[in-house]
């Protein structure tokens, strides 16, 4: 009992380890965005259709990989989401890097290239995810997946830290090829040291019941939608808060790449707390609310504030921070209301929003603050931000869950 108990922990272990790998090229590749827009003379418009295209591959596959987690296993979908994405990375490397195209390179080539590997990682959510939900109970659940999710600030942190000096030093060819050594070696790690069995026999023992899909669920829905909003401050803080501090406050590369580390490992620590917090309290609804009104309070600040170099840091950091804390609680309670055995499509039905917004985001940022200036970027973030407290009050006036039919249960 004592080893099955021990050896959870480690799997939480891989699973944080496999996220933050992922994490590392999608937080850690906007942060090199002011180093892109001039090693491939891209326009601002065409940098942040590029920073959000990994979103947009991890949005259009979330689903199916959540599905295909359920039916084929964690193990398996984690390990070919790993070593699929390092292979485009490796592409990437060879082909689509100032130093390997002498003739340039075009920005909707890159943005394929960038989205299909976030297609590819996309799976490491929805597994890794899995993985957890079936060693842990509903005691300890929050706490394990704000855990797991906490690998992404601290991968982000990684990736924030290591690319823009990789870009910088050695160019951008050994930053893909970087990232693309980092898959390969934790693929192989979940090959050698994972065992599934565990997992395997639950759903064994979980194939007669009539499982409803997360898919019919309402409060699986309100939990999804309100996510992709709670996602716009935390993505237009990593993919645009380097060029907003750059531009607006004058501020150098090293002291942007140390504030928006800091704001990602203040975020981690926030998610671990927000775990444990409501493991004990069971609250999780209600603190997703209080994280959409600081996140938009904060949010608010930054626009009033938005040529004040000390405020304007201060409110960026705060509007980061809040940002990343709810990732934990949201993906748990998606979960646990769709059950362990559909939890990957729970997950992935999550990691769609979340990544649709992570892809949207970045293209809002640029064409406001080209158009409007930034200001007008951090009161958008405002208004987006507040509306995911009002789709959790709207939604909280019709609770009544959708049966197998698609119809509202009334019993």
């Amino acid at each position: 009992m004592n080893k099955k108990n021990n050896y959870r922990w480690f799997v939480l272990g891989v699973g944080v380890l496999a996220q933050a790998t992922f994490a590392m090229g999608f937080a850690g590749i906007p942060i090199t965005g002011v180093l892109m827009r001039d090693a491939y003379h891209f326009s601002l418009y065409e940098l942040g259709f590029v920073l959000g295209s990994m979103g947009l591959g991890v949005a259009a596959s979330e689903i199916i990989w959540g599905i295909l987690t359920d039916k084929l296993g964690d193990k398996t979908v984690l390990t070919l989401g790993l070593w699929s994405s390092a292979i485009v990375f490796v592409v990437i490397a060879i082909s689509l890097t100032p130093e390997a195209s002498l003739g340039g390179v075009k920005y909707l080539h890159l943005a394929a290239a960038l989205a299909i590997a976030g297609a590819f990682g996309g799976s490491i959510n929805s597994s890794s995810g899995r993985t957890i939900m079936s060693w842990f109970d509903d005691s300890e659940r929050g706490f394990a997946m704000s855990i797991r999710q906490t690998a992404i600030p601290v991968g982000g942190a990684i990736g924030t830290g290591l690319l823009p000096w990789l870009a910088y030093t050695y160019g951008f060819e050994i930053t893909f090829i970087a990232l693309a050594s980092t898959g390969f070696v934790v693929g192989l790690v979940v090959v050698l040291f994972i065992n599934s069995k565990h997992t395997e026999l639950k759903q064994a023992a979980n194939l007669t019941l009539a499982i409803p899909s997360p898919l019919k669920s309402f409060e699986v829905w309100r939990v999804v939608i309100s996510a992709g909003f709670l996602t716009v401050p935390q993505m237009a803080v990593l993919t645009f808060g380097g060029v907003y501090m750059r531009d607006v406050l004058d501020i150098d590369l090293a002291s942007i790449s140390i504030i928006l580390i800091g704001v990602q490992i203040g975020g981690g620590l926030l998610r671990i707390w927000s775990g444990y917090y409501t493991d004990k309290k069971k609250n999780r609804i209600p603190l997703l609310k209080y994280y959409a009104i600081l996140g938009g309070m904060a949010s608010l600040v930054l626009c009033l504030m938005v040529n004040n170099t000390y405020m304007g840091v201060v409110f960026l950091v705060l509007t980061g921070l809040f940002g990343h804390a709810w990732h934990g609680i949201a993906y748990t309670e998606a979960a646990v209301k769709a059950g362990v055995e559909r939890a990957g499509t729970a997950l992935g039905m999550v990691g769609t929003t979340v990544f649709i917004a992570s892809f949207l985001t970045p293209i809002l940022v640029s064409r406001i603050a080209h158009g409007y200036g930034w200001g007008a970027v951090w009161g958008a973030v405002t208004i987006l931000t507040f509306s995911a407290l009002l789709c959790f009050i709207l939604c909280s006036k019709n609770k009544k869950p959708l049966t197998s039919t698609g119809e509202v249960d009334e019993s």
